[in-house]
């Protein structure tokens, strides 16, 4: 059996990564927790034309001065009483767990959405409310019981890094508040699981027989594309056209738009009219969808996805 959690504890070890888990890092140390040492991935080689780069995670332990490794056992080996996770991006071996007792920040509302794309996955999903929780490690794979937990809604239009945004900002207030008043007994999660693969790229390609809401999630998440002219063109931001729209009303013709025809900024799909907003045209920066248009003038009937 697994040793409980501190109440309050008082030295800490920190497990994180990405850019995300750098703002509970530097909210812990404000906060004047001891924080022995900082474990985050190893070293990597984020552009060919540089040596390997240290994690988001990783410089800012740097910055701050505090002791930093990428190997993972020596987090049992500094005295800590308490292991704060987030985003680590490894699973904590049991070994470990026996000696010290950690917690994780994971950005759902737990059992839905386990695992390593939370955000993501409630996106394409269509959830309309997730949220952060504050659980205990254990062996499996978010199966801890949950200390305390805040419900965010999700926006319509609201993109991945956006939500990703407001709920790390929420995660934060709710590790401090509940490190402050006392961790207490973890509640059981209740309800049954779901599960967060990582999105593939081949998951984002848009296919433009689908209808449009399902296309503007995959949009929100970030990194969709389709092809014009045998060329990739990444969408970033696009909205959903009201059918009865003037806009919609205006450009329609007369027979009906094959899925993937442009008009104008609007793409037809399988149900539905998607505007685009926000593209990227290989090899170029992002540029808004209608200087793109007056760039690469559309000829009347020609379609997104087609010819590669």
């Amino acid at each position: 059996m697994l040793p409980p959690a501190p109440s309050h504890p008082q030295r800490l070890v920190y497990l994180g990564t990405p850019e995300l888990a750098v703002l509970p890092l530097r909210a812990l140390h404000a906060a004047g927790f001891e924080i022995a040492l900082v474990v985050s991935r190893a070293d990597k080689r984020r552009r060919r034309s540089s040596g390997p780069e240290p994690s988001p995670v990783k410089a800012a332990a740097l910055e701050l001065g505090l002791p930093v490794t990428d190997q993972l056992e020596v987090a049992g080996q500094v005295g800590a009483d308490l292991g704060v996770v987030v985003a680590y991006g490894r699973l904590i071996p049991v070994s470990l767990l026996e000696r010290v007792p950690m917690i994780n920040l994971h950005f759902s509302l737990l059992p839905r959405w386990r695992g390593a794309a939370p955000v993501e996955r409630a996106i394409l999903a269509g959830d309309e409310t997730t949220g952060v929780c504050l659980m205990r490690v254990e062996e499996g794979l978010d199966t801890g019981g949950v200390y305390a937990r805040r419900e965010l809604s999700i926006g319509p239009d609201e993109t991945a890094a956006e939500l990703r945004e407001r709920l790390v900002a929420a995660g934060v207030e709710l590790l401090l508040a509940t490190l402050e008043r006392g961790l207490g007994e973890p509640q059981p999660q209740v309800g049954e699981p779901t599960y967060a693969e990582k999105v593939t790229p081949n998951e984002l390609r848009l296919d433009w027989e689908r209808p449009a809401l399902e296309l503007h999630r995959k949009v929100r998440v970030g990194g969709a594309y389709t092809f014009f002219r045998g060329k990739r063109l990444k969408i970033w931001r696009s909205r959903l056209v009201d059918p009865g729209s003037a806009l919609q009303i205006e450009q329609l013709p007369s027979e009906p738009p094959r899925p993937g025809e442009l008009l104008g900024t609007m793409v037809a799909t399988g149900d539905g009219m998607l505007e685009l907003l926000e593209v990227q045209p290989e090899g170029r920066p992002r540029i808004d969808a209608q200087s793109w248009r007056h760039g690469a003038r559309p000829q009347p009937g020609e379609r997104l996805g087609h010819g590669a």
